[in-house]
């Protein structure tokens, strides 16, 4: 049972990483295209989560600490960029 509440929750992210993509190619607008990355990201981050519980690795969890970390600092230089506060 619990497997395939893995499984869903994994096709539900993947779901969310096509939207999200979708919405980052046809966007109108470059605020719209970073709210999508980092939708994309947290649904990457979603999956590198699933997969390290479906392996039984811990590795995995310190991968999605970093690429959260780093996904977060990343949407926030853009969205200085954007603001033009460089």
């Amino acid at each position: 049972m619990v497997d395939l509440l893995i499984y869903l929750a994994a096709a539900l992210a993947g779901v969310a990483f096509l939207l999200a993509l979708s919405r980052f190619v046809r966007g109108p607008s470059a605020a719209d295209r970073v709210v999508a990355f980092d939708v994309m990201t947290i649904a990457a981050i979603t999956g590198i989560v699933l997969s390290a519980l479906t392996e039984g690795r811990s590795i995995y969890l310190d991968v999605a600490l970093v690429y959260a970390l780093l996904s977060f600092l990343g949407v926030i230089v853009v969205a200085r960029y954007l603001e033009g506060g460089f």
